[in-house]
């Protein structure tokens, strides 16, 4: 529902305009142009974590884990969010010294729970799921 000035109270209006809810100039900031002939170049930010550590958690093993390892060769590992697919990749090289052939990763979000009369939240996740050539195996000791 959208609310007029013209409706408010003039109290209200006058916090209103001191919290600048209501301000008409836009937020309009000039970009300067490069002179003629100069090389414009944007930085982009990306952390690569420091080791496979940061990347893998553990490995997650489940009955369906387990089929999927030794019928279609396909490994389970719980990542952290943040985890992209080149970083888990480096990894699973890094860690385990095999190359995935493909890699899908999976977000768990939290599900809403009540124990003993209290609301709470389960953990989000992420998983990734590695796929291997056949013959090639990941030993989990």
């Amino acid at each position: 529902m959208k609310i007029r000035k013209s409706q408010l109270k003039p109290l209200q209006v006058r916090l209103i305009n001191a919290m600048g809810i209501f301000s008409s100039k836009k937020n309009t900031k000039e970009k300067k142009t490069p002179a003629k002939g100069a090389v414009v170049v944007e930085k982009k930010v990306v952390t690569q974590p420091a080791s496979f550590n940061d990347v893998l958690l553990r490995p997650h093993i489940t009955e369906k884990a387990g089929i999927k390892a030794s019928e279609e060769n396909v490994y389970t590992f719980e990542v952290t969010k943040g985890a992209s697919k080149p970083s888990i990749r480096k990894a699973i090289i890094d860690l385990y010294k095999v190359t995935p052939v493909k890699i899908a990763t999976i977000t768990i979000t939290g599900k809403r729970v009540v124990m003993r009369g209290k609301a709470g939240v389960t953990k989000a996740t992420k998983k990734a799921l590695i796929y291997l050539k056949k013959g090639e195996t990941i030993e989990f000791v």
